[in-house]
């Protein structure tokens, strides 16, 4: 089924809110500047949202919840991928459109959509952009479920974000996740079960995906898309960290599809079982076991008309 798009446009929305992340990478450097440039170019566009920041984790969640039972029509999400993930785990199953203004790390939402990793450019694209019904992921584990925009890892990857130093992160933005996973080089990957339309296959990594990018820089599952309502589940095999580096360089040129070992399947569904780690949207999510699985017609995302 073909993602249902409307006619209406940025402009039109009479109650927009701003959710904003004044810790998040960008924001964290020069909050006052950026806020203001940001607020600057949304007025240019028509827009004058009411202005709501967090203060802890899991406060967008909240906000946003609170703004659509206001009757907010629109929330922008101003921050990174993990302030955005918070935000739409407000809106899922509600009929306010979700904006996404890039100010984290990685931006990969942002990045994926062809908005940008700059905010000014990204308002102006947005006042193009189109609202779209789409699906999303939702992870179901020991501790609940909890719904992801963009994508969800398990095994080496989450292991990585899980060992990651916030300082660290907060110094070195992107670089720090490559110096994590470089820290795993002389270890060996924890393998786990991964269970699709009825086949079991071992693992040390396995990414279900809605999106081709991956960290702003890479495409693992290049043939993901948001606008349809299934995963690309990219699984590589084995436990030996140098085979990792190899399938890293082979995602590097595009070519990971054809390393032995890497199997990229369409599903609705998988099932882990084991003891390694997840994350979703690159924040850690606990460990197995866990089941992704896509949530159909959840979310209306602001989408400019240049992606598909």
């Amino acid at each position: 089924m073909k993602p249902v798009r409307y006619t209406r446009r940025i402009t039109p929305y009479r109650q927009p809110v701003l959710i904003y992340n004044p810790t998040a990478g960008k924001l964290r450097r020069n909050p006052k500047g950026i806020l203001q440039r940001t607020t600057e170019a949304l007025a240019a566009v028509n827009l004058r949202p009411e202005l709501a920041p967090t203060a802890s984790a899991g406060d967008a969640t909240k906000i946003a919840r609170e703004a659509v039972s206001s009757g907010a029509d629109l929330i922008l999400a101003l921050g990174g991928d993990g302030t955005i993930n918070e935000v739409m785990n407000g809106m899922v199953h509600s009929q306010t459109a979700l904006g996404v203004l890039p100010a984290g790390t990685a931006n990969v939402v942002a990045m994926e959509l062809g908005l940008g990793s700059r905010i000014g450019r990204a308002i102006t694209r947005l006042a193009v952009s189109e609202p779209t019904r789409i699906a999303v992921g939702r992870m179901c584990g020991a501790n609940g479920a909890r719904h992801f925009l963009a994508m969800a890892g398990a095994g080496l990857d989450a292991r990585i974000v899980y060992d990651l130093n916030p300082k660290l992160k907060a110094r070195a933005g992107k670089l720090a996740y490559w110096l994590g996973g470089f820290a795993h080089v002389t270890k060996r990957v924890e393998n786990f079960d991964a269970k699709v339309n009825g086949t079991a296959l071992k693992c040390g990594f396995a990414l279900a995906s809605r999106v081709r990018n991956y960290g702003g820089d890479l495409e693992i599952a290049r043939g993901a898309s948001l606008l349809r309502p299934e995963f690309e589940l990219v699984l590589f095999e084995g436990s030996n960290p140098l085979r990792y580096l190899v399938y890293m360089a082979a995602v590097g040129m595009k070519q990971a599809q054809s390393v032995p070992g890497v199997h990229t399947i369409h599903t609705q569904h998988v099932d882990l079982a084991g003891r390694a780690h997840i994350q979703i949207d690159g924040e850690y999510a606990g460990h197995m076991p866990a089941r992704f699985e896509i949530v159909p017609d959840a979310l209306t995302l602001l989408v400019p008309p240049a992606y598909g």
